[in-house]
């Protein structure tokens, strides 16, 4: 399976500060393997500030503060027998940082994820109920694992 990624910088930032596309690319990959797809994939992912995530998170979510991401899965229109399209992913660096002070996390690591977390999201992964979740969790960690990174659900002292 190939994943490519639509990479959209909408901040002051340059690409520089943010992982490599192709780090993204092993991230989403590795997430959407462990998921259960096997086909092509397409995303976009939109590094954004806290201004428009917040403004995103309160219009689609109604939860009225900046969070670290968001997901949109791509619907497929009525006719259309298959597209690689899986949707957006919409991330805001500044609540990651923030995050990553208070879970003692590096910023790579965190990315990575985000990055798997979304698109878990986007091929129809929950964690609404608890057994959505252990299950959404239980992908996440493996994907990771295979990425050379830590649970990230694991208490941080």
């Amino acid at each position: 399976m190939k994943v490519s990624i639509d990479l959209q910088i909408a901040t002051e930032e340059t690409l520089k500060d943010y992982p490599s596309l192709e780090k993204m690319e092993l991230w989403a990959q590795t997430a959407l393997t462990e998921g259960g797809r096997t086909q092509d994939s397409e995303l976009t992912i939109r590094m954004v500030d806290s201004e428009e995530i917040h403004e995103l998170n309160r219009d689609y979510r109604n939860v009225d503060r900046p969070t670290n991401i968001l997901s949109f899965p791509f619907e497929m229109p009525e006719g259309i027998e298959t597209l690689p399209l899986i949707g957006d992913l919409v991330i805001c660096k500044a609540v990651l940082e923030k995050e990553c002070t208070e879970q003692h996390k590096t910023l790579e690591e965190h990315f990575c994820h985000l990055i798997i977390h979304g698109c878990l999201h986007l091929i129809g992964y929950d964690h609404i109920k608890e057994d959505e979740a252990e299950i959404m969790e239980g992908h996440e960690i493996k994907a990771l694992a295979k990425l050379g990174y830590k649970n990230p659900y694991e208490i941080n002292e």
